[in-house]
């Protein structure tokens, strides 16, 4: 199968030096900052390997269908460009294709979206064949209103001979069937792919050990927590979308429970729908975890953005109804002032530093009575011990009381265990 070159994303070139790139940004507030604006898509470029050289924030909202700002304003954000030998223009919003190829004409300079940035990032970073399909196919999705604007003259034709067929398909039509033909094929390759782990997944459910998915922003430090509670080896850096494939390991709470504990891809502001589509066999962990540990950030100025992402982007993979526990990592970063402060807005949180491996026995503590769910009295009979040892494997027994031909259980039990433990419930009983 032939593929344009020109619109794929070549994110494998060998560069000597970063690309430089000048970036721009909108401010949705007059006290908003430059730097506040386009902290996120500062990293995100320095992620890509770019070098950003100078920046451009609009204060005032001017859509024009030209540019998607007035025709001055980008006139001198080109120019700047050029002034600080920008190689790159980088938006830090959607631009639609034909406003991208006015800018590249105009500007003669490459310019992206934020959007193309994190499929760049994300391409960079896939490993698997399952992360190689999914960012595959959110970049031909990307790509394909884009074709239009790869050619120069669209009036070429192939096929067919004046009085028979007509006069054949442009080779913009050609292209354009490619690679939706390759598209439907991706979604049926990720379609397996998503079967393969519905059934991994049912082969751990028949051995009942409890789920934990760690979910949060990108760089706050999930994969860092993952290999200190488990010593998973999972790459750990100091970037965006260092972790694309979920990686799940068993965990040993102090109580003796045994927990599988499960590393996500990274959260961002405006993830584009394309990945968040692409990416939802990886993100469907969190959907059917027992419990979802929210990860933050303590330190980072966007905190409540970054939590508010965070949950938008559970919302969307129908895992906010999941038990959850809030973590504020990196709080040795804090003075006292800031821990006090974010003590009283989230009273619940577990504050902890994986740098500092502190907190980590208040965290081990609140999982498992999260896990373990309310506590009830039970009536087991005597032959049912495969409940009794799954209550001490899963639950946390607080009483066992043997009688004649019954177990009397008294359990905190959540989940499966409390599934399996409800007809023996001590109440349902006397509700008969």
């Amino acid at each position: 199968m032939r593929y344009i070159k020109s619109i794929m994303i070549d994110i494998q070139t060998e560069r000597e030096r970063p690309v430089p790139v000048l970036l721009v940004g909108r401010a949705e507030g007059k006290t908003v900052s430059d730097a506040d604006v386009l902290r996120e898509l500062a990293s995100l470029c320095e992620t890509a390997g770019y070098e950003v050289v100078s920046t451009a924030v609009l204060r005032r909202n001017e859509p024009s269908p030209r540019f998607g700002m007035g025709a001055g304003k980008a006139e001198g954000i080109m120019a700047q460009a050029k002034d600080h030998g920008a190689e790159l223009i980088v938006f830090d919003f959607e631009i639609s294709p034909t406003q991208q190829r006015n800018w590249e004409k105009a500007s003669e300079l490459t310019c992206l979206d934020r959007q193309e940035v994190i499929i760049r990032i994300f391409a960079d970073r896939a490993m698997t064949r399952e992360a190689t399909l999914q960012v595959e196919l959110a970049r031909l999705e990307y790509s394909l209103p884009r074709l239009a604007h790869t050619y120069e003259a669209l009036s070429r034709q192939r096929g067919g001979r004046y009085g028979t067929k007509g006069a054949g398909e442009t080779q913009l039509e050609l292209d354009r069937r490619s690679v939706t033909n390759r598209i439907a094929q991706i979604k049926r390759e990720i379609a397996a792919v998503r079967k393969d782990r519905a059934s991994r997944r049912k082969r751990r459910e028949r051995i009942p050990v409890p789920s934990c998915a760690i979910v949060g922003y990108t760089n706050v430090g999930k994969s860092s927590l993952l290999n200190a509670l488990t010593g998973a080896g999972v790459l750990s850096e100091d970037k965006l979308f260092a972790t694309l494939d979920p990686t799940t390991r068993r965990f040993a709470l102090p109580t003796g429970r045994t927990v599988l504990m499960t590393d996500t891809v990274g959260f961002i502001r405006n993830l584009p729908h394309s990945l968040v589509d692409a990416f939802h066999a990886t993100l469907e962990e969190a959907a059917f975890a027992d419990a979802v540990i929210v990860l933050l950030d303590a330190s980072d100025p966007e905190l409540k953005t970054q939590y508010e992402t965070t949950k938008q982007v559970l919302a969307e993979v129908e895992a906010s109804d999941r038990p959850s526990l809030l973590v504020l990592n990196k709080w040795d970063r804090l003075d006292e002032f800031s821990r006090a402060r974010l003590k009283a807005e989230f009273p619940d949180a577990v504050p902890m530093s994986v740098l500092e491996r502190t907190g980590f026995d208040s965290f081990s503590s609140r999982i498992d009575r999260l896990l373990s769910g309310e506590e009830g009295r039970y009536r087991l009979p005597s032959d049912r011990g495969d409940l009794l040892a799954w209550a001490h494997r899963e639950g946390s027994v607080i009483e066992t009381v043997y009688e004649d031909g019954l177990i009397l259980l008294r359990v905190r039990a959540a989940g499966r265990l409390a599934a399996a433990l409800a007809p023996f419930r001590e109440d349902e009983e006397n509700a008969r």
